[in-house]
């Protein structure tokens, strides 16, 4: 008979634990994950991104955007996507006393860092994680390829629905009116 060990599984509380050493330490299915610093390139780009969000959303008051938020989905399941939205009365009931996100977002965007295991994470588990946690809309920001793909909850799972170049520009269903030309997001990051 064979066994297979335990393997560690991590919790919010560890993390808690852990010293303020400039890390990102996030955790999904239990499973730990530790990232480096965003480039400066990564930083850009998400920064764009927020910045269309969060100037449309100050324009039409129906939700709000954030930059690299903690969203604690259970004790084993808290990550720190590099940015979202939630409309107002989705945000109302999200926000704890901590103010962490405790649950989805509408939307989620993720700019991808290089590297096969910040690729894997961010198109495998965090995809999962976000489909099962009720995420309306998931972006998949490929600075590198100057694309986005979009995922859009379809039956209970978000799906690919399409593949936008830099020469698209981002929308939304979510987001009435709200339209982004791609080549801002990617610009000086050639």
């Amino acid at each position: 008979m064979t066994t297979t060990p335990n393997r560690v599984r991590w919790t919010t509380t560890d993390i808690a634990l852990f010293p303020d050493d400039g890390k990102r330490y996030e955790i999904i299915n239990g499973e730990l994950i530790l990232t480096k610093a965003p480039r400066w390139s990564h930083q850009q780009v998400t920064g764009r991104i927020f910045n269309a969000l969060d100037d449309w959303s100050q324009t039409t008051g129906l939700g709000e955007a954030a930059f690299n938020p903690g969203i604690i989905f259970t004790e084993e399941d808290n990550v720190i996507p590099d940015v979202v939205w939630a409309s107002n009365e989705r945000f109302s009931r999200l926000l704890n006393d901590a103010e962490h996100l405790t649950g989805a977002p509408e939307l989620v965007v993720e700019v991808l860092s290089p590297g096969e295991k910040n690729v894997q994470c961010d198109c495998q588990l965090k995809l999962k994680l976000y489909s099962q946690q009720g995420v309306q809309e998931y972006w998949i920001v490929n600075k590198d390829l100057r694309q986005v793909q979009v995922y859009r909850r379809n039956d209970a799972v978000l799906t690919l629905v399409l593949t936008l170049q830099d020469k698209d520009a981002l929308t939304s269903p979510l987001l009435p009116n709200f339209s982004c030309p791609l080549e801002k997001i990617f610009r000086r990051n050639q």
